[in-house]
């Protein structure tokens, strides 16, 4: 399936009123870092699959989701839980850093 990409427009419906966990990377095309991780967040898209929701915002494309949550630096990716960031992590990660992050939010 992969990661479901987000507009401003979709973010709201998508992530703040999921009945289950979401993991949002704000990134961009030019960000080295970003396309690092890139592969990775579709893997976890399908690791995750049916229990997380893994999503992907351009901030070019979209600047007011990034500003609403105050992104200042890419890729960061944040993980949302009935409607609140609840964790947040900076900068390009390894899978299985990110999959523990996910595995606390399924558990809280």
């Amino acid at each position: 399936m992969g990661a479901i990409h987000l507009t401003d427009g979709t973010f709201d419906q998508e992530v703040l009123k999921s009945s289950t966990p979401v993991l949002v990377d704000f990134w961009a095309s030019w960000c080295g870092p970003c396309r690092m991780v890139g592969p990775v967040i579709e893997e976890l898209a399908n690791d995750y699959q049916g229990r997380v929701k893994i999503t992907k915002v351009d901030v070019d494309a979209n600047p007011e989701k990034s500003g609403q949550f105050g992104i200042r630096s890419i890729p960061t990716m944040l993980i949302f839980k009935n409607g609140q960031v609840i964790d947040t992590l900076i900068g390009a990660m390894p899978k299985a850093a990110i999959a523990a992050r996910l595995d606390e939010a399924i558990t809280k």
